[in-house]
Parts: structure tokens; sequence; C-alpha cells
């Protein structure tokens, strides 16, 4: 390994102990991981059955490619750029699907109209998302859930920031214009 990891990544410091045969460091890496891992594949999917089995290719994915790993950027991006490769693999696979159920979302609002409303927000986005094409989709939900920034997003889908940028417009566009027809609706 010729690179050193970002300083304060733990994890990267866990897949490079993993790249030396340190088999508990990778269940660490895992646990560490996979909730996030899921929740990435969740929202580029939306069905929990794909996204668990993408968050388990992903991490045999990276477990068997752990010898050759290079730590040129965080754990973190480099697992986000596994698990949206397979994510857009597999949606480029089959057609995408509604989901009508959401995840628990905390609701601080009051009273029973309030969470009627919200609740159909939260789907009305869901669906709008869905039917964004899916490099658009992957960059909306790497920026707004994951919290990442251009130039992580930039290496996770390996085009520029400023296709970034341009896939984000193209994307908010669609989605204002989507949520504007479900509120006119």
């Amino acid at each position: 390994m010729t690179g050193s990891p970002p300083d304060g990544d733990i994890d990267t410091l866990l897949m490079m102990r993993t790249a030396q045969g340190d088999n508990p460091a990778f269940e660490e890496l895992v646990v560490r991981n996979q909730a996030a891992a899921w929740a990435l594949a969740w929202r580029c999917l939306s069905d929990p059955a794909e996204a668990r089995d993408v968050v388990q290719d992903a991490f045999l994915k990276i477990y068997r490619a752990a010898s050759h790993y290079e730590p040129t950027a965080t754990f973190r991006t480099y697992l986000s750029r596994v698990v949206t490769r397979l994510c857009l693999d597999r949606k480029a696979k089959k057609r995408p699907q509604y989901m009508d159920v959401l995840p628990p979302v905390a609701d601080i609002s009051r009273g029973p109209e309030a969470l009627v409303i919200n609740a159909e927000l939260r789907k009305a986005v869901r669906r709008c998302l869905a039917r964004l094409p899916a490099h658009q989709r992957v960059a909306i939900t790497l920026r707004h859930y994951e919290g990442m920034s251009y130039d992580e997003i930039a290496e996770v889908l390996e085009v520029s920031p400023k296709a970034v940028d341009s896939l984000l417009q193209r994307a908010r566009g669609t989605l204002r214009k989507c949520l504007a027809a479900y509120r006119e609706g």
C-alpha cells in the first residue's frame, strides 16, 4: 500500500488492517458501516430486500479486493462508490418500483392532520425521486440524505464536480415540477 489514510479516519485504518489479513478489523468495519450503507442502498433502490442484498454484495466485494485497497479517499467515499455502482447496475437491469411504505421518521409536528400531511409529502417525495434518472437520484441521495460534498459525490460517481452540479440542478428542477404537480393534484 502506497497511500496513507486521511487523518482520523478509523474506518480507513480498519480497512488497511483488513488488507493485511485482520478479519476482526473487517468485522468491525462492517458493524460500523452497514446501517449507513443500507440507508444509501435503500434510498437508491426503494426496496429494503434489494438494499440488503446490495450491502452484502458491497462488503463481499470490498473484502475480496482488500489486498488492493489504496486509501486515496475516506473509506466512507469508497464504500459509497461500491454501493452506488451496485445500485446503478441493479436499476439498469429492472424498472423502478414505487414504495408505499417508508421507514419511520421522527416527526416533531403536532396533531394527526400534520402527521397525515407529512406522511403524504414523504410519499410524494419518494415517488418523485423514483422517477429521476439513476445518476440524478444517486446525486440527490448522496447530497441531501448522506450529506456528501460535491467533490465526494464526484468521486463516488466518477464524474467532475461540475457534472455533479449539473446532475443536482436537473434533479432539483424535476423534483420541483413533480412536487408542484402533487400539490395541485
